[in-house]
């Protein structure tokens, strides 16, 4: 169990209403990880009903289902930076950071499929085809976050951890330049109708494998000053497990 995340986002689940999870039979539609019961007080695109890791080869796919149409809702345009909303599907783990890029024990890794239509942090990819590769945040795309609680997001509430102003931490080759600890690297998520899916290459597919994970849909959104902390979770749709203890194993 990863008890600083539980801890973290407890009380933010509970008024989410997440629905109690189940095992998985041979007849459940979406086989192993964690499956979840739908909840009439989640919206149908990020009422999650069953999240899952597991591996192909030197593939993890990440595997996560809901109740309607996944990605059929995405934050309104706001025009500017300051106070604009991030809605994201997310795949807390036990992963130690270091694996992806970052320094060792920075904090709580978590995989992401972001939509924010009032910026991008995706400089070297064009998601659209329009030739700008600036002007896409609104189409849904992955990201690699380190989380760590901030009382100044709310009482238990975790952000995305901000690097301080002239600090070198250890940064993935793909870090999008923003003073926080994300990466950007590039794998397209697959979209279609009640399933989000992505399936992330791993020099080392060994690192992932008997690891812990859970799944959580929320809103986070970027600080009205553009201060630290720049991006806070500010509303838990739904947790898959109901209650942050990262249940799911890879390839269970």
């Amino acid at each position: 169990m990863n008890t600083l995340l539980k801890s973290s986002l407890l009380s933010l689940a509970l008024a989410s209403l997440p629905a109690a999870t189940w095992a998985h039979g041979p007849d459940a539609p979406h086989q192993g990880g964690i499956r979840s019961a739908p909840a009439a007080g989640v919206q149908a695109p990020y009422d999650i009903v069953h999240t899952r890791i597991s591996t192909e080869g030197n593939i993890a796919i990440f595997h996560m289902a809901v109740s309607g149409e996944a990605g059929a809702t995405r934050p309104t345009s706001t025009g500017r930076l300051a106070g604009s909303a991030v809605f994201s599907y997310v795949w807390p783990t036990s992963l130690d950071p270091a694996v992806v890029g970052f320094e060792p024990r920075a904090g709580i890794l978590a995989f992401a499929v972001t939509s924010h239509p009032d910026f991008d942090d995706t400089p070297l990819y064009d998601e659209n085809g329009d030739g700008d590769p600036t002007n896409d945040g609104g189409v849904w795309h992955s990201h690699w976050v380190v989380l760590q609680p901030d009382p100044v997001c709310g009482s238990d509430a975790l952000k995305i951890v901000d690097i301080p102003e002239g600090a070198k931490p250890r940064l993935p080759k793909t870090w999008p330049g923003l003073p926080i600890l994300i990466d950007s690297p590039g794998w397209w998520p697959a979209i279609d109708n009640d399933t989000v899916e992505v399936r992330v290459p791993f020099d080392d597919i060994g690192v992932i494998q008997g690891k812990s994970f859970d799944g959580v849909t929320a809103a986070l959104r970027v600080n009205e000053s553009v201060h630290a902390p720049l991006v806070c979770v500010a509303d838990v749709f739904k947790v898959a497990s109901g209650d942050l203890s990262l249940p799911g194993v890879v390839d269970r």
